[in-house]
């Protein structure tokens, strides 16, 4: 049975729809389901129900579900065993500037040779995908955010609670402050990436942030790509943005650091389960050290954080 019959398979029994699962196997949706019903054919049962309106599972395909969890796991560490470890490691660091670019530096130090290509797929819930495909190595991100098949998929390891803030239009009313308070927001729509479906981890932290306050997610808007792009749409919309601490300062615009509670973002290490190679072992090691030497696991006292991102980043409280 061909590995990529069982992928298709996987794909379409996490989304439950025949088109995002195309879309995430970067396949033509007709391609996916001639590669299902093929699977079908071999296994003698059928594995969804299909109607116009949504995809089913069928007992078996219930049945085949973590069965071929397992032999693609098999599969993928058959490959990471004798994957050539001399290879160039692709590392996505979802924005230029931020503190995965320091993690970069340090860990092409520690191991000056490996050749650590830097990507910039912005969103983890996209890198996620790239990654299980074969064609991105690491990321970093929001791993709680992550559906749990996809998780089940992957290793991460915590990096930094990163404080969160909000990019503002030069002359918007709460630009002229050096802190925003979380409460300053009521009324206002802040765009986090919604209708990005790179980003459905980030839309997904600030749903549960601005719930309760008063605080709209900005409607979905076409993806800007680069800087550029980027703060013309803000000078055009004017609507303040959802970003981190971090984030590089742009032209026309101010950051601030939001507080009153101080919203933490989790920011974790993400690769392939079964991975072997030097560049993970490095950026693992410079995560530590960073983590360690700047306190970037220290929680401040009254911090917004989610129940969910604490398990993960604290899996022993």
């Amino acid at each position: 049975m061909e590995p990529r019959l069982l992928r298709a398979f996987v794909a379409v029994a996490e989304e439950l729809h025949f088109t995002r699962a195309a879309a995430r196997l970067y396949v033509a949706q007709q391609a996916l389901s001639r590669d299902i019903r093929r699977l079908e054919r071999e296994l003698g049962t059928e594995l969804f129900t299909r109607t116009t309106r949504q995809v089913l599972l069928t007992v078996d395909g219930e049945r085949l579900l973590p069965h071929a969890h397992a032999v693609l796991a098999a599969h993928d560490d058959l490959g990471a065993a004798f994957a050539d470890r001399s290879r160039p490691l692709l590392v996505d660091l979802n924005t230029d500037g931020m503190i995965s670019g320091r993690v970069l530096a340090r860990a092409r130090e520690l191991a000056p040779e490996c050749e650590l290509m830097a990507r910039y797929q912005s969103g983890l819930t996209g890198a996620a995908a790239e990654i299980l495909a074969g064609r991105m190595d690491v990321s970093f991100g929001r791993f709680a955010g992550l559906a749990p098949a996809v998780r089940a998929r992957l290793s991460a390891q915590p990096v930094r609670w990163e404080p969160m803030a909000v990019l503002l239009p030069d002359g918007h009313p709460l630009a002229a402050r050096p802190e925003v308070e979380l409460d300053a927001l009521a009324g206002e729509s802040v765009y986090a990436g919604a209708g990005n479906p790179a980003t459905r981890e980030w839309t997904d932290l600030a749903e549960r942030l601005f719930a309760g306050r008063g605080i709209k997610v900005a409607p979905p808007a076409p993806v800007a790509i680069g800087f550029e792009e980027f703060r013309r749409v803000m000078a055009k919309t004017r609507a303040p943005v959802l970003v981190s601490v971090d984030f590089p300062a742009m032209p026309g615009c101010v950051r601030r650091p939001l507080v009153d509670p101080v919203p933490l973002s989790p920011v974790s290490l993400v690769w392939r389960k079964g991975l072997k190679h030097p560049g993970v072992e490095a950026l693992r090691a410079a995560a530590a050290e960073l983590a360690a030497s700047e306190g970037w696991l220290r929680r401040p006292a009254g911090a917004w954080l989610t129940e969910g991102d604490l398990t993960h980043m604290c899996p022993n409280q």
